[in-house]
């Protein structure tokens, strides 16, 4: 299935407006109440598309916490669409595509269907199976071709194993199994660069894989933490439609909560931590051209 074939999918519609526009969205990988109170009033404050994400631990903690997020994201006056990002265990897959919203519709727009942790033929035919599953459901579907190294909470199952560039013909292999979104690993890692000056990107690779998938597949992109504006800027440039971010707009509002969790009551603690992350998600909006664009 091809983007045409979803076109009314509301992430894969979401994505291709940026790619048109040349602005990226906002992909925020959400844990609590706060963040997707936060993000939305974000979104609805710049009037900017959301792509909320969800890791596969939310659907272990609480099918709640998913009908709730995906209640929001129909509730918002712009548009906000939920992802399930990494998701690495085929049967899980299988299991979140059949969950829906309290319309009818399926609770996720898109899934990530991240085989990475096989080695690439399995990769792909594990994948090519998935899509179609999601597909059947009208979810938009993401793949990893090579492999983002390193960890973050809620992505361990490839944290351990060596990253691995993207090729151009793992493009072309990707594609064809039907996938709506592209991450592909360029030099951007999940977890900690270390310092801005440790942030090495391979940008011709980059536009390549655009060059390889334009028209085809949207390119996300994953491994943010750490990055100032000009980066991002320069990945938006070459293709780049949603961008990940976890710490990017987290970090405040975890240092806020470690300085005050003993000081104030529990009620302003949420209520500011909040705010914090309103903020954050605001100022990325800015950054990355989504503002106004809802």
């Amino acid at each position: 299935m091809t983007l045409a074939k979803l076109s009314e999918n509301r992430a894969v519609k979401m994505l291709n407006a940026a790619a048109e526009g040349k602005y990226g969205v906002l992909g925020v990988v959400t844990y609590n109440m706060e963040t997707l109170v936060a993000c939305i009033k974000a979104a609805e404050a710049k009037r900017s598309p959301l792509q909320l994400l969800l890791f596969p631990w939310a659907f272990k903690y609480s099918p709640l916490f998913i009908d709730f997020v995906a209640h929001a994201c129909r509730k918002a006056t712009v548009p906000v669409t939920l992802h399930m990002d990494h998701a690495q265990d085929p049967e899980v897959i299988k299991q979140v595509a059949e969950i829906k919203a309290a319309d009818g519709t399926p609770a996720f727009d898109s899934i990530m269907v991240d085989m990475s942790h096989y080695e690439k033929e399995e990769n792909l035919a594990k994948t090519k199976e998935l899509v179609a599953i999601c597909h059947a459901q009208g979810i938009a579907t993401e793949a990893e071709p090579g492999r983002i190294e390193g960890g973050e909470d809620g992505v361990q199952d490839t944290a351990e194993l060596e990253g691995m560039m993207t090729t151009a013909e793992e493009v072309d292999d990707f594609i064809a199994t039907g996938i709506d979104f592209l991450a592909p690993a360029f030099g951007n890692v999940h977890g900690e660069y270390g310092g801005v000056e440790n942030i090495k990107l391979d940008y011709e690779r980059l536009e390549s894989i655009q060059k390889k998938s334009q028209g085809k597949v949207q390119i996300v992109l994953h491994g943010t933490n750490g990055f100032p504006p000009d980066i991002m800027a320069k990945c938006i440039e070459r293709g780049v439609t949603r961008v990940n971010v976890n710490k990017l707009v987290m970090d405040p509002y975890f240092e806020f909560m470690e300085e005050n969790q003993a000081k104030k009551p529990l009620t302003n603690l949420v209520g500011e931590g909040t705010d914090i992350i309103q903020q954050a998600c605001e100022e990325w909006m800015d950054h990355i051209g989504s503002s106004g664009k809802a």
